[in-house]
């Protein structure tokens, strides 16, 4: 049995690099994942665009349909603080290549990128993934997790909603289920989202067996097997390198950003 390792190396230069954020600021406080307008923003955008080419689609040509201008200019806003939006940003751009090769795991894969960039959503992953599959979660006990890791940073207010928005960003990423009662759902791997998990892994300098138990691995349910099989599929999409034999575990993910530049 996999032991989960809830600490994200705070600053790492890595994961700073990588454009990972830290502190005690995050979305979740205004926003959740917006699942939906990541979606349409990288549908509407190629691959190449660069971060000024996503603010003209979002603000100027409004292809999200926002009602007001101000609404277009805080939605790109948001989006580039859990996302980038900027290919100069090492995990935006894993993102992005992980999006083309993975869809049913694009909820995973935007979840992964919003944990790494959200302080606030990160906060609330213990107490979501500790959950059996079909607990409930109470929405008190839920605020009173966030609080002890968030500690006295957060009034009430602002706490119940950090709860709402990420309790709506874990039913968007498959973890939840329900709108009033919210019971918690099994979610396996899929071969792009372990493929950029066990990059954000590699980040905090991890690298073979110890890439399964990081704090990103422990978003996905199914344990050793399913995090090995899907990382499997992911070596035939080539996306990984992985080899398994005896007692040695090797696990090379530093492919899913082929390009590593940083400009």
């Amino acid at each position: 049995m996999l032991t989960p390792n809830w600490k994200v190396i705070s600053g790492s230069e890595h994961a700073e690099a990588a454009g990972l954020r830290f502190g005690e600021k995050g979305t979740h406080t205004s926003r959740t994942i917006m699942l939906a307008e990541l979606r349409d923003v990288l549908a509407a955008l190629p691959a190449p665009a660069d971060r000024e080419a996503y603010a003209v689609a979002i603000v100027e040509d409004n292809i999200l349909g926002k009602h007001t201008a101000s609404t277009r200019r805080l939605t790109n806003q948001r989006l580039g603080e859990l996302y980038g939006l900027d290919r100069r940003v090492p995990v935006f751009r894993a993102l992005r290549r992980l999006w083309e090769v993975d869809e049913p795991g694009r909820p995973l894969i935007a979840l992964l990128c919003a944990l790494a960039r959200d302080p606030l959503l990160r906060a609330t992953a213990p107490a979501i993934l500790n959950l059996a599959a079909d607990q409930e979660l109470v929405r008190s006990t839920f605020v009173e997790r966030i609080r002890e890791t968030t500690g006295d940073r957060l009034n009430d207010s602002i706490l119940d909603k950090v709860a709402r928005n990420a309790a709506s960003s874990w039913t968007q990423s498959g973890h939840l289920e329900g709108r009033v009662r919210k019971k918690r759902k099994r979610v396996l791997p899929t071969p792009g989202a372990v493929a950029f998990a066990f990059w954000l892994g590699s980040l905090e300098a991890l690298s073979g067996e110890q890439l399964l138990t990081t704090f990103w691995a422990r978003v996905f349910d199914g344990g050793r097997s399913a995090l090995l099989d899907a990382a499997m599929r992911a070596r035939q999409l080539g996306l990984v390198h992985v080899r398994v034999g005896g007692q040695v575990t090797e696990i090379d993910a530093t492919i899913v950003d082929p390009t590593g530049e940083m400009g």
